[in-house]
């Protein structure tokens, strides 16, 4: 299976129309999941587990919910029905995919859905124990959080559940571990520096850096450490510029070295120096 999960991401199932096995813990995407810092993932529709999905981090009511470090505001799972709950403004779901399970809430269009009945009498129907796809937001009440559906209809095709999983599976790596070795690119790049791989630790100047860091954090951490720079550190262009990357590979770097105590701001949100220096 291809995992080229960068640029121009896409799922091969489509929906029309909108109304506002195992897991880990922590669609369809017209844009690269790298857009921008703080903010790369906010216009993309990212395909989850349920686990991730309760697992968000979400520290106050006002943050945004983050999975894996990336923000996300849309996404995308598959699921067999539980319960349908049917009540005036709204009907619920419980949807459960293996890996938990989490309630759905679709506000009804008395006449959208008056509509669609006349129209859609044939077509597959919502029912309990059938499996179905969701596209919508994630949202907390009282800390109990639940999903607010843009989309949601019944799955005909089952290589679609197993091919989701494989989605979710691959953003998952994409956004921990970066993108996958390619000709030319910036893990090509990062080996011909002599960067150990993401599952090897790495001695920087005598310093062990942690296991879990990506083999980007640890070429921009050898960077800060053994270019000359002033006691205000080097700005994120800078870096990007000096190391021949990508702005925001850089960013999700630096995140990653803030995260594990190595690195630390400066003059602003975007300069950085290691914190031993």
């Amino acid at each position: 299976m291809d995992y080229g999960y960068g640029n121009n991401y896409s799922t091969g199932y489509g929906a029309q129309g909108a109304a506002d096995g195992g897991g880990f813990v922590g669609g369809e995407v017209q844009s690269s999941p790298a857009g921008g810092k703080g903010g790369y993932g906010k216009d993309t529709v990212r395909p989850v587990t349920i686990k991730q999905i309760l697992h968000a981090n979400h520290p106050h009511p006002d943050a945004e919910f983050k999975i894996d470090g990336d923000i996300v505001t849309q996404l995308t799972f598959v699921g067999q029905i539980r319960n349908i709950s049917t009540q005036a403004t709204n009907i619920t779901y419980k949807v459960d995919d293996g890996t938990d399970i989490i309630e759905v809430k679709q506000w009804i269009d008395s006449e959208s859905n008056q509509d669609q009945m006349d129209t859609d009498s044939g077509k597959p129907k919502l029912i309990e124990d059938g499996y179905c796809r969701v596209w919508g937001r994630l949202r907390a009440f009282h800390d109990k959080r639940h999903v607010q559906a843009h989309i949601i209809r019944p799955i005909s095709d089952y290589n679609e559940i197993n091919y989701h999983l494989l989605e979710a599976t691959a953003m998952h790596l994409f956004f921990k571990f970066g993108p996958p070795p390619s000709a030319g690119g910036n893990d090509q790049k990062m080996a011909q520096n002599g960067q150990a791989n993401g599952n090897t630790s790495v001695n920087v100047g005598g310093k062990e850096l942690p296991q879990n860091l990506s083999p980007r954090a640890k070429m921009v951490y050898k960077y800060l450490r053994e270019s000359p720079q002033s006691n205000e550190g080097q700005h994120v262009q800078l870096i990007a510029s000096n190391m021949g990357l990508e702005v925001n590979d850089v960013y999700r770097a630096a995140e990653e070295l803030v995260e594990s105590g190595l690195t630390f701001t400066t003059v602003d949100e975007h300069t950085w120096a290691v914190l031993d220096y």
